[in-house]
């Protein structure tokens, strides 16, 4: 196999955290983004959509999304289970998941990428070129505090996310806070909840990469 990573990048770094939660050994092609690489020839070779995270299997094959990558992941190296452990927690830690992506983590995109200069016709990742809408740097900022603060309540009486164990939902909830820092942005130190939560998971291992 081979993992298309890029070190700076928010959605690969989802997937290096989950091939590090179950200690897999997977070779890394960085694919620098910041100086266009993905929009190469080569590259759209392996990943037409022109994005990374992607995933190369032995025999060609390949996954070109995050949630594609970590259901793959979780089915080939089912230990630790980080997508659940019975039925229920499957499905709730992917409503969760789910929501965090949808309205943190894209609000935070949606800030950044209409905002920095260097997306200036690439608003939206991918192959088209689009136009920024600074109008929407202001709404993510303001979908991301609300983001913070459901998260927040979310975590109330629990030591993760989904509940008792690490999973999924906590890799793309601590992605998005620190993506957030890219525009500017904290959650506020009375979310307690948050604040605890943070410092417990931003400390394992796999959190630095």
């Amino acid at each position: 196999m081979k993992f298309y990573d890029c070190l700076t990048a928010p959605s690969p770094r989802r997937v290096r955290m989950f091939i590090a939660e179950k200690g897999v050994d997977i070779p890394v092609v960085e694919v620098d983004l910041a100086n266009l690489e993905q929009h190469s020839n080569d590259f759209s070779k392996t990943n037409p959509h022109r994005t990374v995270p992607v995933l190369v299997l032995d025999d060609g094959r390949r996954l070109t999304s995050s949630a594609g990558i970590i259901q793959y992941l979780e089915f080939t190296y089912p230990e630790p289970p980080l997508l659940g452990r019975d039925p229920f927690e499957r499905g709730f830690i992917a409503d969760l998941d789910w929501r965090i992506e949808q309205e943190g983590f894209l609000a935070v995109g949606e800030a950044f990428r209409n905002r920095a200069k260097s997306f200036a016709n690439r608003a939206l990742a991918g192959r088209h070129e689009h136009a920024q809408i600074p109008e929407l740097v202001e709404r993510g900022k303001k979908r991301t505090v609300e983001f913070f603060s459901w998260l927040n309540q979310e975590l109330e009486g629990r030591n993760y996310v989904a509940g008792e164990h690490f999973s999924v939902a906590d890799i793309t909830a601590l992605a998005t806070v620190d993506f957030a820092r890219w525009i500017k942005l904290q959650p506020d130190e009375d979310l307690v909840n948050l604040q605890r939560w943070y410092q417990s998971v931003s400390s394992r291992p796999s959190a630095s990469l």
